[in-house]
């Protein structure tokens, strides 16, 4: 930890200095009241070479420490306990076996949580750990659990840091990358802001690595297909995200009613300022909220099927809140259980169009697939028994924007 002269608990405004308020319609109108956020930092800004980067940890570390002391509650999603693992394991560069990814992630983990610990008890911050997979997203009491340990960690004055729990992470339950993981975390919390801190400013036009010709995005009201197309891979060795990452956390965050902003992890007090006010990064705007359990249906566990369903079906859907029936689908795809997250298209000239809804579902796909286009009343001849009417009940799905 880089050393700080003077004794006694220090002021967490030293050097803030005092940050132009730019009159900006989105950050007065939108960033100002925030309550609770989440913060997100890549590898990328947190390692050079084969260290940890000791400044942006107390840099990150000091403005969270500021936005704390503010009022706000403040959640840390990190990335880097592999990249700060494997040097210290004799590895020449990032191992590219799963054993090794764990090891070093078990080695780094430690490092990596030492290091947070230490600065903010520096600061009489406390902080926790908690290492999160797929599986605890997925399963609905443990996602219940999670919550409430969460939020009594909050109610405690706690900074909960979270990583994904690479140690015991296999490809059926992990994430995959902490920017999805930090969207979860975000409809976990119920938290009104993610904050992606990148080694890009923000979103831009093109990749400016690749393109001069380019421009930063102020303010995102939707996500286009341009701006899909644009996103590219990850961008360093140490990270496993790009901007396809960072954008469908956008989708995941703004579609559940909640705003992201995508800054540079290398500004200095980047948090503070945002929340002062000042213009910073790329701003994504919520589309309309959706809270609790249909969030977690939505957002925080991946569809393992998809169903196409009429127009007819779709209407009744969107504008009726109806249930979904078995007369209304055309095509059933993918390989799911009773319970799992299904996804639902319109029927386009009997090709898939655009998803519209996601949902629980009531039946296996094989027996979906034997109800589609079938009438509730022939499920008893079907199947030799009927345990449910509806192939997705309308408290079990959500609409999507």
């Amino acid at each position: 930890m880089a050393s700080r002269e003077g004794g006694g608990k220090p002021s967490v405004r030293e050097s803030v200095g005092q940050p132009e308020l730019l009159s900006l319609p989105r950050s007065e109108r939108h960033l100002s009241r925030v309550q609770r956020l989440v913060v997100k930092v890549g590898s990328s800004t947190l390692s050079t070479g084969a260290n940890l980067n000791e400044a942006a940890l107390d840099g990150l570390v000091h403005d969270l420490a500021i936005v704390k002391q503010d009022g706000v509650e403040v959640i840390l999603v990190t990335s880097g306990a592999i990249a700060a693992g494997w040097p210290q394991l004799g590895f020449r560069q990032r191992p590219q076996t799963l054993p090794g990814l764990q090891a070093a992630a078990a080695v780094g983990q430690i490092r990596l949580m030492s290091a947070y610990e230490e600065r903010f008890r520096y600061y009489g911050q406390r902080a926790a750990l908690m290492l999160l997979t797929q599986d605890d997203f997925s399963d609905r009491k443990r996602y219940i659990r999670m919550s409430d340990t969460l939020r009594t960690l909050l109610h405690l004055g706690v900074i909960p840091i979270i990583n994904e729990n690479d140690t015991v992470a296999v490809e059926e339950i992990k994430v995959g990358d902490n920017d999805t993981l930090s969207a979860y975390v975000t409809n976990l919390a119920e938290a009104q802001l993610l904050v992606i801190l990148s080694d890009q400013a923000g979103f831009y036009t093109a990749d400016p690595r690749l393109h001069q010709e380019t421009q930063l995005i102020d303010t995102v009201a939707a996500i286009s297909e341009e701006m899909w197309a644009a996103a590219g891979d990850a961008g360093t060795s140490a990270g496993t995200g790009g901007m396809l990452t960072k954008l469908r956390a956008a989708e995941i965050v703004t579609g559940s009613g909640e705003m992201m902003v995508l800054a540079a992890g290398s500004e200095p007090l980047v948090v503070t300022r945002l929340l002062k006010g000042e213009r910073l990064g790329t701003l994504f705007l919520p589309q309309s909220r959706i809270a609790g359990k249909k969030r977690w249906i939505a957002y925080s566990r991946p569809p393992k099927g998809r169903l196409l369903v009429d127009n007819g079906a779709r209407d009744a859907l969107v504008q009726g809140g109806k249930s979904l029936l078995p007369v209304g689908i055309r095509r059933v795809e993918g390989h799911f259980d009773y319970g799992d997250t299904v996804s639902c298209f319109t029927d386009i000239s009997s090709t898939w169009g655009r998803e519209f809804a996601r949902g629980l579902v009531n039946y296996n796909s094989t027996q979906t697939a034997q109800l589609a286009g079938k009438q509730t009343k022939d499920i008893d001849k079907i199947l030799g028994y009927r345990d449910y009417d509806e192939i997705i009940h309308r408290d079990n799905l959500v609409l999507l924007d």
